[in-house]
């Protein structure tokens, strides 16, 4: 029902204010299971995709989103719910990362599309990462689903990472490649070898129809590299500005001593010269 609602709002909405374009959506089969492989730049691309292709697609999403507290949280959680995505627990906790596969499972024993970002998570500087081996790879090798690459383009420039409200004027596009077929790998799900060389085979046709430019590190050791540089930036800036301000301390510390003793000096010439001239005045002319 809310899906449904979803796509009669929010989908004119976005046609009227964004314009988004889309290539290959003939690539997408009109019934029967498939998997959506995407790169992931913005927030947005969790209305972009689905509101904008004919069919339903449900999508992993980060149990964040359905446990933030405060009405942002609720009203995020009631979205995600409400359009069928399936929470995933990144924290590391054992057992969540198997759930959220047979989930992923379930979807596609019913014929649906399931969608998947093989980066595990939004880009931090509009590059493609690494795609992790693991969910993407062992669900198309135990369903024999066709896997459909799909590049999300200027979707970080529409809503950057941290920002509410998006911006207006940015027109953003889906290009949707052809299925990629792995059926030649079904039952080696377990091999971690050909999971990584599905992965790759994957992330290489993301990266030709995106064309981002591609680094062979996860996303999010990216995202902790940019942090601790940015923490690093920020202490040496701090570091500077206390170097800064101590020197202009200093430097006004010793202008007020120039200027005191200039004074002093000032005052004591003009004793000196008051004292001469009252002995001058008691002694008489020479």
């Amino acid at each position: 029902m809310f899906y449904r609602l979803m796509k009669m709002i929010v989908a004119p909405l976005l046609r009227i204010f964004f314009r988004p374009w889309i290539e290959g959506e003939e690539n997408i089969p009109t019934e029967g299971a498939a998997i959506i492989a995407s790169n992931h730049l913005s927030f947005s691309d969790s209305f972009f995709f689905p509101a904008l292709i004919k069919r339903r697609v449900t999508f992993i999403a980060k149990a964040e989103y359905f446990t933030t507290p405060g009405l942002k949280g609720r009203l995020t959680a009631a979205f995600f719910k409400g359009v069928g995505q399936l929470p995933v627990d990144r924290s590391g906790v054992r057992g969540a990362g198997e759930a959220a596969i047979r989930s992923a499972i379930a979807v596609l024993d019913r014929g649906e599309l399931f969608g998947v970002y093989p980066e595990g998570t939004r880009s931090p500087d509009g590059k493609l990462y690494r795609g992790k081996v693991g969910g993407l790879a062992r669900v198309a090798l135990a369903t024999g689903a066709p896997v459909i690459p799909v590049a999300m383009i200027d979707t970080e420039k529409v809503q950057p990472p941290g920002q509410v409200v998006p911006n207006f004027g940015i027109r953003p596009g889906i290009r949707i490649g052809r299925p990629l077929d792995f059926s030649r790998y079904h039952g080696m799900e377990n091999d971690r070898f050909i999971l990584r060389s599905v992965t790759d085979e994957v992330m290489y046709e993301i990266m030709r129809l995106s064309g981002q430019e591609y680094v062979d590190v996860y996303a999010t050791a990216a995202k902790r590299q940019i942090a601790d540089d940015k923490k690093r930036a920020d202490a040496e800036r701090k570091a500077v500005q206390k170097a800064e301000q101590a020197a202009a301390k200093a430097e006004k510390a010793e202008t007020e001593k120039a200027e005191t003793e200039k004074s002093e000096q000032a005052e004591a010439d003009k004793a000196a010269g008051q004292a001469q001239d009252q002995q001058q005045k008691e002694t008489g002319p020479a």
